[in-house]
């Protein structure tokens, strides 16, 4: 499912702050953050079934990430949403032309929200939604639902990494208590998904537990000018299975 909380060029000395959770099968194999061998300035995690992404990084700025829309018909697609990923921030073309493609053939995926940056402007389009947005410098939070919901991780989740954008630095360790928050909404607060009341409560925190479906990884991404730091915390069904930062 997948949580993406960011500062959008937060202030003159950073691009890019991002804090997420990815949420998967735990059946599915993947690899940690690691530069891509295609393109060693690319830093991001990779699916191994299908060789995409749900988030990965370049230091000039490029930027890309998906989660998937929760809204029947809950198809799976001809494709993998993390070839979105991977496709766009392999290339140098402009945002506009990768849109362009993307939009072209939004009909092959399931359900997605992706985000696409260049250093300069920071996207986000949907095969859920009727247009493409350039998003405004500040704290956004893209979820599961349509981009203007504010479920209550989402509102939890602006408000704690908009503290933790200090001038000095990035609260990191307040940014990994949040993605590790197992709060659930209360019932009223819930969203109507479609998927039934009880699996919208075992969604509804910011870390997702389960057996065989929860929280994989999450990340902790800091974009300034000359300077790129990625932290990745990896879970397994027994708990926290490894940690890995990556510097450029």
């Amino acid at each position: 499912m997948c949580v993406i909380f960011l500062a959008w060029q937060p202030g003159p000395a950073r691009r890019l702050v991002v804090a997420a959770n990815r949420d998967e099968f735990r059946a599915r194999p993947s690899a940690p953050i690691a530069p891509w061998p295609e393109h060693a300035d690319v830093i991001g995690g990779r699916d191994l079934v299908e060789h995409g992404s749900w988030l990965a990084v370049r230091p000039d700025g490029r930027f890309a990430a998906v989660t998937n829309f929760r809204r029947p018909p809950l198809t799976q697609g001809a494709r993998s949403r993390g070839v979105l990923v991977r496709d766009a921030i392999l290339s140098d073309d402009p945002l506009d032309a990768i849109v362009a493609r993307v939009w072209a053939e939004r009909g092959a995926y399931g359900g997605f929200h992706l985000l696409l940056g260049d250093g300069e402007r920071l996207l986000h389009l949907s095969n859920r939604e009727p247009a493409v947005r350039e998003l405004a410098p500040g704290v956004h939070a893209v979820s599961n639902g349509p981009i203007d919901d504010r479920w209550p991780k989402m509102r939890r989740g602006e408000d704690t990494l908009t503290r933790a954008l200090h001038a000095e630095h990035v609260d990191e360790e307040a940014l990994f208590a949040l993605l590790s928050d197992r709060t659930p909404a209360s019932d009223d607060a819930l969203p109507d998904t479609g998927v039934g009341m009880e699996l919208e409560r075992m969604l509804s925190p910011v870390f997702i537990e389960g057996g065989s479906y929860g929280t994989r990884a999450s990340t902790v991404l800091t974009l300034s000018a000359g300077h790129l730091r990625m932290r990745e915390r990896t879970f397994g069904a027994s708990g926290f299975e490894a940690e890995v930062v990556v510097e450029r």
